[in-house]
């Protein structure tokens, strides 16, 4: 989930941990935190950073000269790659704006010295079919430019090789015929590199706990079903109000979460206790 990932150098930040069942949020900044992690210890990473864009955070200003975030941002992603395992798959959610397009590819690009683009998927957040539509769409007023109904998600890996639970994360056959005469074992086909995931209707940010660049708990779901590793050690660098422990949470998986902002590390203590309690009732 989008957050805030370092602190501006005269504000240091002592870095602090919380317990929540099998999640661990770190309350720092991600840099400082990747360097004391183990190496190799990492099956999945599932993150969106901060875009550049302009979006309003608590603690971060998202709005860096370019060639200062993307040296910023090779950084974490060194970090990170010190800490996945050799089998470990890292999908990153990114995207740019109308005004700033190739922000997402200048990073995509940078980050070949350091990864294999094993996958490139596309998120589609909502979507016009015929005449009927399906998804939110956020207003664009713009005469130039298009509504944006999807963001990157590219999924690196150290060497290329990573096998994937395609059919696990798959979806079953419209066709069924395709099955039998396929000589298919079950009802289950590859989701391909096309993901509709929409969002919930909120009507404001509250909704979204003040948070500008939340994402469907879906999303992170479907990249560790995807991973296919059973109890899987999960890591978001940039963990925002939880959402991808969340999705660790449910899927019986152990998860980190690093995070600079106070007020985000309550929310996602909170969402996961929450969600814990509701887990233990039913």
């Amino acid at each position: 989930m989008k957050a805030s990932g370092r602190p501006e150098p005269d504000a240091p930040i002592r870095s602090r941990r919380y317990k929540v069942g099998q999640q661990e949020i770190v309350r720092g900044d991600c840099l400082r935190v990747l360097r004391r992690m183990q190496a190799d210890s990492v099956d999945v990473v599932v993150t969106s950073p901060p875009y550049n864009i302009g979006l309003s955070y608590r603690s971060y200003p998202d709005r860096k000269e370019e060639a200062h975030y993307l040296d910023w941002m090779m950084e974490v992603a060194a970090g990170l790659q010190r800490v996945l395992r050799p089998d470990g798959s890292f999908f990153l959610n990114i995207s740019g704006s109308s005004a700033q397009p190739w922000l997402p590819f200048e990073l995509a690009v940078r980050l070949r010295s350091l990864f294999v683009l094993q996958n490139h998927i596309a998120w589609v957040k909502s979507i016009s079919v015929g005449e009927d539509s399906f998804g939110h769409f956020k207003p664009m007023n713009s005469k130039r430019y298009l509504h944006r109904g999807h963001e990157h998600l590219f999924h690196f890996t150290l060497n290329g090789d990573v096998m994937l639970d395609r059919l696990t994360a798959g979806v079953p056959y419209k066709d069924k015929s395709n099955i039998a005469r396929r000589g298919h074992k079950q009802d289950r086909r590859c989701r391909g590199d096309a993901w509709f995931i929409p969002y919930e209707t909120v009507r404001d940010r509250a909704e979204k706990f003040d948070h500008p660049g939340t994402f469907p708990v879906a999303l992170p779901e479907q990249c560790i079903l995807l991973h296919g590793r059973k109890e899987a050690s999960v890591l978001d660098p940039f963990m925002g109000t939880g959402t991808t422990l969340l999705a660790a949470q449910r899927m019986a998986c152990r998860g980190v979460g690093i995070e600079i902002d106070a007020d985000y590390v309550a929310i996602a203590r909170r969402r996961l206790e929450e969600d814990q309690l509701c887990t233990e009732e039913g």
